[in-house]
């Protein structure tokens, strides 16, 4: 099992606390001494103003270039959107974004995706909310012909590349990870991803993310069979990850809360999880950075003693 924690960068108080070089630096620095195999940042260029101080509404920065930032202050920490959504972006500029953060990260990027659920973010961005399936798909195609290193020519819905060579041509081109848990979904994870990154169903969530979201860990399991019959009819015989963390946010750092979260992860593993994510309680830059320290020494460090 590897582990991907939150970076609250989307936390706006106090100015500077968690929205600066000297808070990436130190959260960075915090995460790479604990061995956190990812750290995770997520996407709202332009939220609703409702649902943004409602309910679970939050603040999000640019992941692109919040991630460079969490690039250039490591060395070692794979740098994971969770998630970008794809139909708010032109497709080139979304896979020259990725590439060039994949380049210059050495390769750590972990582009995590989905088709997104919130329509007055479509409507401010000009973008169809009732196509953000088949954009979605249109996006998942174009990026990789940009990654490749070839000429592109691709009428798409919104484009025409009638000849076009992006660069750079990343290689390895980044991981994607494609996320929700509809049956579309779950096809475009197996034809187009290399894991997959679903969610579970919460109070207050939207009626399409409730549709779109994990039940239970057995739910869980049923779908990643499901996952893995689509996979088999695709001819995709690869690695291939899933993506979740166990069911509860952390608020209190104790041996206790440890264990709880140390079983609940090796029950997702036994249904095929490779990778968790889990949520830092904090108050601050310094406590997040103490939640770090703790997470390493009573999860990662017991999670790899176990693994031995």
């Amino acid at each position: 099992m590897k582990f991907s924690l939150e970076l609250p960068l989307g936390m706006t108080t106090p100015p500077g606390e968690f929205q600066s070089m000297a808070a990436i630096s130190a959260m960075a620095s915090a995460l790479e001494a604990a061995k956190v195999d990812a750290c995770f940042v997520t996407d709202h260029p332009a939220p609703d103003t409702n649902w943004l101080h409602q309910g679970m509404g939050h603040d999000a920065l640019d992941p692109f270039t919040s991630l460079a930032f969490v690039a250039a202050a490591s060395s070692r920490i794979r740098l994971h959107t969770n998630i970008v959504v794809l139909p708010y972006r032109n497709p080139f500029i979304t896979a020259k974004a990725s590439a060039t953060l994949q380049v210059l990260s050495g390769g750590r990027l972990i582009l995590g995706v989905g088709v997104g659920y919130q329509k007055g973010e479509f409507d401010a961005l000009g973008v169809d909310f009732h196509k953000r399936g088949a954009l979605t798909d249109e996006a998942l195609e174009v990026m990789r012909l940009a990654w490749s290193g070839e000429v592109v020519v691709k009428q798409g819905s919104t484009f025409n590349a009638a000849g076009n060579e992006p660069r750079p041509a990343p290689s390895p081109q980044p991981t994607i990870w494609i996320g929700g848990a509809s049956d579309k979904a779950l096809e475009r994870a197996a034809r187009w991803g290399d894991g997959w990154s679903p969610f579970y169903a919460a109070p207050g969530m939207s009626k399409v993310n409730q549709t779109a979201a994990v039940q239970s860990v057995e739910h869980l399991r049923e779908l990643i069979q499901r996952l893995q019959e689509l996979r088999a009819g695709f001819g995709k015989t690869g690695p291939f990850d899933i993506v979740i963390g166990p069911r509860m946010r952390i608020k209190d750092r104790t041996r206790e809360t440890a264990e709880r979260y140390l079983e609940m992860a090796d029950e997702l593993a036994q249904a095929g999880v490779t990778w968790a994510t889990a949520d830092l309680g904090h108050a601050s830059r310094a406590a997040y950075v103490e939640a770090v320290q703790w997470f390493g020494e009573e999860v990662i460090a017991r999670a790899s003693a176990s693994a031995t």
